[in-house]
């Protein structure tokens, strides 16, 4: 199950090897009504990173194992806009201007003033886009409530995404096809200031270039046959709010000017009016091609790619987020019983592994179609294995073991080797380094005969 925070307080998480200043800190942070956890490592915190989802992260320099620098180092490989604060007894000038450069977000050294540590907390919750706003709607994590996942490469992109979210700039929501791109883009607008106001998805992929535009900005009435009466388009529906325009790069060209004009001017012209309309919306764009690409074979504007890509938001593949596969795939069978008339039901142990090894091409989309799929047809409780792979109609990717895959990886190269010298041993073995007894030993293991690759090559 989902790991249950307090959603309404700032998370800090505190990594010190020191257990007396560790509680000091941490019951005068408590005091101050921030949530925090406390962790004597810097091993400790990496496994703490994806669990407490901390806003903040403060540490010690010097400790046994991981110091502060090198935990650090791992937090900007996992989650780079997690604000890092480092308290060092042996600080210099020097080694604070080094932290600072290499993107510490301060540098404190013992013994510091609490309240100077305090204040740095709170520019660092400002800085990573965390508001605390009088509305309770805006306190807690109810933005992302929708989105299941617990692995540290969706919770860096959401720490992201909530800080572009507070902003008014585009944003470019890069993935693949069936990864989630309306589902983070609803999440932004959740935990934007424009929130209360409408939210309004276009595919540019789903209707024909000539009634794109009337869709988007509009159309005066007589602007075309059939257009007895005038429409306003949805960019005047979502005023105030958010459009979402996903696989905006399959928007044709005449479309792609007028939607520079709208973000340059924040104003529309109806097909087949005269007057310019002004609005005021956040645009929000999602893709699953490199735009960059696009601009370069001219068939997307090279001046709309940069406003829309003022922030890009990388969505991940499903398989590179294989710990969120469990976890939705249970949130998706309760669902689904219940909208089916369906007894509860759960995955068996077989089932589930197959489902985490399995490689998700069609990613969350695929999940969801393939978890349906399984609890209409399940005629017990429990979901097979059987059930699951019928469900994904291809034979699953069982995850190789270590010895398997170094086993696998061997032969493989042998034989390559052996292609290579048509089966001359000699060459062979001194290419891979090894003296010819060892090398026949290796053949033998793995039951490769060098004549038949002598007489391959013969023929």
């Amino acid at each position: 199950m989902k790991a249950r925070l307090q959603p309404s307080r700032r998370r800090i998480l505190l990594v010190d090897d020191d257990a007396d200043l560790l509680l000091l800190i941490s019951m005068r942070l408590k005091s101050r009504g921030y949530d925090v956890a406390s962790v004597s490592s810097g091993e400790k915190a990496l496994l703490q990173l994806p669990v407490f989802r901390p806003h903040v992260v403060v540490t010690d320099q010097r400790m046994p194992g991981m110091d502060g620098m090198a935990l650090f180092e791992a937090i900007q490989k996992r989650q780079p806009h997690l604000p890092v604060i480092v308290l060092t007894a042996h600080g210099t000038i020097p080694d604070a201007v080094d932290a600072t450069r290499r993107g510490i977000f301060s540098y404190l050294v013992k013994p510091f003033d609490a309240n100077v540590l305090l204040d740095n907390i709170d520019k660092a919750f400002r800085q990573s886009g965390y508001q605390q706003a009088e509305d309770p709607a805006h306190n807690d994590d109810g933005w992302r409530e929708e989105i299941i996942s617990q692995s540290a490469v969706m919770e860096s992109l959401l720490l992201q995404a909530h800080a572009a979210a507070v902003t008014d700039v585009s944003i470019l929501i890069q993935s693949q096809t069936g990864t989630g791109k309306e589902l983070l883009a609803r999440a932004i607008h959740k935990a934007s200031p424009r929130a209360l106001e409408p939210f309004v998805a276009f595919n540019c992929a789903a209707l024909p270039e000539s009634l794109i535009e009337s869709e988007l900005f509009g159309h005066a009435a007589g602007a075309f046959t059939g257009a007895t009466r005038a429409h306003p388009g949805l960019f005047m529906a979502a005023n105030k709010g958010t459009v979402f325009l996903d696989e905006v790069g399959d928007m044709p060209l005449s479309a792609q000017s007028k939607l520079l004009r709208v973000l340059e001017r924040q104003e529309v012209r109806p097909v087949g009016g005269t007057d310019n309309l002004a609005i005021n919306v956040r645009i929000i764009a999602a893709t699953h091609h490199n735009l960059g690409e696009r601009v370069q074979q001219g068939s997307f504007r090279e001046d709309l790619f940069y406003r829309l890509n003022v922030i890009t938001l990388e969505l991940p593949p499903l398989s590179e987020r294989r710990e969120d596969i469990l976890l939705m795939a249970h949130h998706f069978a309760q669902k689904l019983a219940v909208k089916n008339h369906k007894p509860a039901c759960h995955f068996s142990p077989e089932a589930a592994e197959l489902l985490v090894s399995a490689p998700w091409p069609g990613n969350v989309r695929q999940l969801y179609n393939t978890v349906e799929q399984c609890v209409v047809l399940t005629p017990t409780p429990v979901i097979s294995r059987t059930l699951v792979a019928r469900a994904l109609r291809h034979k699953s990717e069982r995850l190789l073991s270590l010895n398997e895959a170094r086993e696998q990886f061997e032969r493989d190269y042998l034989i390559r080797l052996l292609n290579l010298t048509e089966g001359n041993i000699a060459l062979s073995a001194r290419l891979a380094e090894r003296n010819r007894t060892e090398f026949y030993n290796l053949l033998n293991r793995h039951g490769l005969d060098p004549e038949q690759f002598r007489k391959l090559t013969d023929n």
